[in-house]
This record gives structure tokens, C-alpha cells and sequence, in this order.
């Protein structure tokens, strides 16, 4: 059976958090496609990081939501923790 991970953002001044349902990998990277499209359609600008839509691990995936989400300074950050049955 493959790994869960529940993906926690965490947005604006006032720290609202955001939980995901428990997610696998293919379907963290699904659910999130939108937000790693927006930032590497925002990664030719100067000084902003490349964007990885397809990371293998999800380290890789929280990485590049963080990435995706300093390109437009969208004020937020990603965070999992592995959802045990």
C-alpha cells in the first residue's frame, strides 16, 4: 500500500492553515498542478527558481510548491506529515 501524506499550507499574515485530505504522491502532485503550473509559468522572471511539475519524492513536491509559491509571492508555505492508518 503506498504512502499517505496529509499537505498542511499555511497562508498569510495571520498563519491560516490549510489541510489536504490524505494524499499518495501521483494524486498530491495532481491535486497541486495547478499551483506548480502558475510558478514555473513564472520561472523565466529573474531570480525566481526553476519548477519541477513532475517531483519524484515529496520532498521534491513540497520543495517545488514552496518554489511555486515564492515565484508570485503568494505569502504562504507547504508542509506533510505521513497520515498512518
Amino acid at each position: 500500500m503506498p504512502k499517505k501524506y496529509i499537505i498542511t499550507c499555511t497562508k498569510g499574515r495571520d498563519s491560516r492553515t490549510y489541510d489536504s485530505r490524505p494524499l499518495t504522491l501521483p494524486e498530491a502532485i495532481e491535486y497541486y498542478s495547478y499551483t506548480l503550473e502558475c510558478g514555473a509559468s513564472w520561472q523565466h522572471e529573474k531570480g525566481n527558481k526553476k519548477i519541477n511539475r513532475k517531483p519524484a519524492t515529496i520532498k521534491g513536491l513540497l520543495t517545488n510548491l514552496n518554489n511555486s509559491a515564492a515565484n508570485g509571492w503568494a505569502n504562504q508555505s507547504y508542509a506533510a506529515v505521513e497520515f498512518i492508518d
